[in-house]
């Protein structure tokens, strides 16, 4: 019997979810998007009507219930209360979109576009590249439930170590040369700064420059790579690894309007006039599209992501002195949220001179 679908969710997790079932299974019918509540949801995603989980189940008999199948398009951690909630309203068939599933659903959608290359669609190498790999951890951050062991390559680190004296880390950001004191805007990004100033200098004794790879990843998100997937990096020449974009309707500016304030926008646009004018030209087309590299999450060549860093930290550095109120005189994060931005329009616009791949972004809960 075939049965229509919902998608339970209505952020880009949801939507990238919804795209990907359209163009790999015509076939399924998407009947609508669920959320327990509509507050700061939209009312239509990709031309599918997004509804209240209690307005939709009360218009509906037992029988109706029974022939609708509801996929749980979320963050792994909420998934058990939807399923207890579904329960409660009598739906019975609906089945988590867990990290594993979602992993295999959007790199078979990006294999079939086209655009966004899966790292795993690259051959397997014979050569183990150098990979250091650093995660930003917070004093506030909770314990992971499935937490265990850490590749060999991954080094946690204290983002804003120099804003509480509890240390969670070996390695802090508040070590020779840093930013660590301006965490509170932006967030994971005193990792990147910390790893630019202080281990990515000009030349390198591990394998050559061009044989390594460093990135930042969070506490909670990062790449899943497997053995194959490493080996695939430098007989490929890989430059970049980036996670797979989701998608946000009508455009990431609009996404972003919960978190940055017009104003900001406009001290951003300034500043990259004054220092990359050719990016302020690309860069209201960027905000116009639907795709963001989410997270500030990035492996890339050492050379390549010391380049990027020297693009990066002085745009965000001149918006922090154009904010009104300034960088300084607040803490709400806005420049973290700015650098996924940026980090969408540096590698979007250098798609072309870069060889850039993607894979999943796990969610650790």
């Amino acid at each position: 019997m075939k049965m229509n679908l919902a998608i339970y969710g209505a952020q880009g997790y949801a939507l990238g979810t919804c795209e990907a079932i359209r163009t790999l299974y015509p076939k399924r019918e998407i009947s609508c998007f669920l959320v327990t509540h509509m507050d700061g949801n939209a009312s239509v995603l990709g031309g599918i009507p997004v509804q209240e989980l209690s307005a939709y189940a009360e218009g509906m008999g037992g029988e109706e219930k029974r022939e609708i199948e509801v996929l749980i398009a979320t963050p792994e951690q909420v998934q058990p209360d939807i399923e207890e909630t579904l329960e409660n309203y009598g739906f019975r068939h609906y089945r988590r979109l867990t990290f594993a599933r979602w992993a295999e659903l959007i790199k078979l959608f990006h294999a079939r576009l086209g655009k966004f290359l899966p790292l795993s669609a690259l051959p397997v190498g014979c050569h183990m590249p150098f990979v250091r790999m650093y995660m930003a951890k917070s004093h506030v951050d909770r314990p992971l439930r499935d937490g265990g062991g850490l590749p060999d390559y991954v080094f946690p680190i204290q983002a804003g170590a120099a804003c509480c004296d509890v240390r969670v880390a070996d390695l802090a950001d508040n070590t020779g040369e840093h930013i660590s004191d301006r965490n509170g805007n932006y967030c994971e990004l005193t990792a990147l700064y910390w790893m630019w100033k202080n281990k990515m200098g000009a030349g390198g004794s591990t394998g050559g420059e061009e044989g390594q790879y460093y990135g930042l990843c969070q506490y909670r998100r990062g790449f899943a790579f497997e053995e194959d997937d490493l080996l695939r990096l430098a007989d490929n020449d890989v430059d970049a690894v980036l996670p797979y974009p989701l998608p946000y309707e009508p455009d990431i500016h609009a996404h972003h309007e919960r978190y940055i304030k017009e104003g900001d926008w406009r001290a951003l646009l300034q500043a990259l006039s004054e220092q990359q004018p050719e990016y302020a030209e690309a860069f209201p087309e960027i905000l116009k599209q639907r795709y963001l590299y989410n997270y500030n999450v990035i492996l890339a060549k050492k050379s390549v992501l010391r380049d990027y860093c020297a693009w990066l930290f002085p745009i965000l550095m001149r918006t922090e002195e154009l904010s009104v109120p300034k960088g300084s005189e607040r803490s709400d994060r806005y420049l973290g949220y700015m650098g996924e931005t940026l980090e969408t329009l540096y590698f979007m616009r250098n798609a072309e001179r870069l060889n850039i791949v993607h894979t999943e972004c796990r969610l650790r809960v």
